[in-house]
């Protein structure tokens, strides 16, 4: 693990360790302990209590945060004929078939989410081996192969988020900015952490929300008292 500089040991002087913030304090703490020379990413990280290697715990999907993520997507959409101009219409940044399927395959990457409609899957999955690994392949959980394509393109630049278990049995969200006002990085979290709470396996055992931690790019991660967060989902 790398060495961290003087500006972290700074920072995790202001966080205790050993407790759990309400979330209020935690985004408090995060902007003080930021010290990045750009407008950091804030991400949250959800530790639960699932199996990742059972079929029946894996958690995915996407939610549209209600202030969006801070960053603009790039969309790139794969369809035929009329929805075409649908995604154009949208905002779609990209919009084909064949022509973008070859760039990727050479090497192009000047996306942040693909959209593709259904009868479009066939070709696209032969990208599976270039676009899985960075976590770019279309599925429908996530709403993103879809013939509803405005739509899809709509949730996209208004601040959608994907989120995955990962094979630690983890979840990884960015929830803004830390230039975002508190109230409107709190209601991202919300959002996201009420997505979380409902998509909880039936077969989880135990506790659920093991633990939850907030961080900047730069900064040190903060842990989140989960029981703390007003959620109408009961975990």
């Amino acid at each position: 693990m790398a060495k961290k500089g003087k500006k972290y040991a700074e920072a995790l002087k202001l966080v205790d360790r050993n407790k759990a913030y309400p979330i209020s304090e935690a985004i408090e703490l995060i902007k003080k302990t930021d010290f990045a020379k750009f407008d950091a990413t804030v991400e949250a990280a959800f530790r639960l209590g699932v199996d990742p290697k059972k079929a029946d715990q894996q958690i995915r999907g996407a939610v549209v945060l209600p202030n969006g993520t801070g960053k603009t997507q790039r969309v790139l959409v794969f369809a035929k004929g009329e929805k075409l101009k649908e995604a154009e219409a949208a905002g779609a940044d990209y919009v084909g078939d064949a022509e973008f399927i070859n760039k990727i395959n050479q090497g192009w990457f000047e996306f942040d989410v693909i959209v593709a409609t259904p009868d479009m899957m066939g070709e696209v999955g032969k990208l599976g081996r270039i676009l899985g690994p960075k976590g770019l392949m279309p599925n429908p959980k996530t709403g993103t192969v879809t013939f509803d394509v405005e739509k899809a393109v709509n949730e996209i630049k208004a601040g959608k988020v994907e989120y995955r278990l990962d094979k630690a049995g983890i979840i990884h969200v960015p929830i803004g900015k830390v230039s975002f006002e508190d109230n409107k990085l709190k209601e991202n979290f919300s959002t996201i952490f009420d997505t979380i709470a409902r998509a909880k396996p039936a077969s989880a055992k135990g506790t659920y929300m093991r633990s939850v931690t907030v961080t900047s790019t730069m900064g040190p991660g903060i842990k989140v008292d989960p029981t703390a967060v007003k959620t109408a989902v009961e975990y």
